[in-house]
């Protein structure tokens, strides 16, 4: 059964670091694309963070360029987000994706 199973969100002041992981089962994440979105309250689901699967190469959204990272542990099978001097903006649910799966997100909440 392919399942994809987030974790890590939270509330943190703007500034602040989190760091979500997704931790996938049913299939290899070292072999296929995994990418991050979010989708904010009233907003569309919107791309956020991208590794390919051969080159670890990554692409992200101009709005996190800099902030983010996305990585990836194969022993593990797990992709994870580092997301540093988080915004306000940056609150939303924070969605993985990957082998044609949607986990089930997790909540991010910049606040003061």
């Amino acid at each position: 059964q392919v399942q994809l199973v987030e974790s890590g969100g939270g509330l943190v002041q703007p500034g602040g670091s989190l760091r979500l992981d997704c931790v996938a089962s049913g299939f290899r994440v070292g072999g296929y694309g995994m990418s991050w979105h979010r989708q904010a309250p009233g907003k569309e689901r919107e791309f956020v963070a991208r590794i390919y699967p051969s080159s670890d190469s990554t692409s992200y959204a101009d709005s996190v360029k800099g902030r983010f990272t996305i990585s990836r542990d194969n022993a593990k099978n797990t992709v994870y987000l580092q997301m540093n001097k988080l915004k306000p903006e940056d609150t939303a649910v924070y969605y993985c994706w990957g082998y044609g799966t949607w986990g089930q997100g997790t909540q991010v909440n910049v606040s003061s």
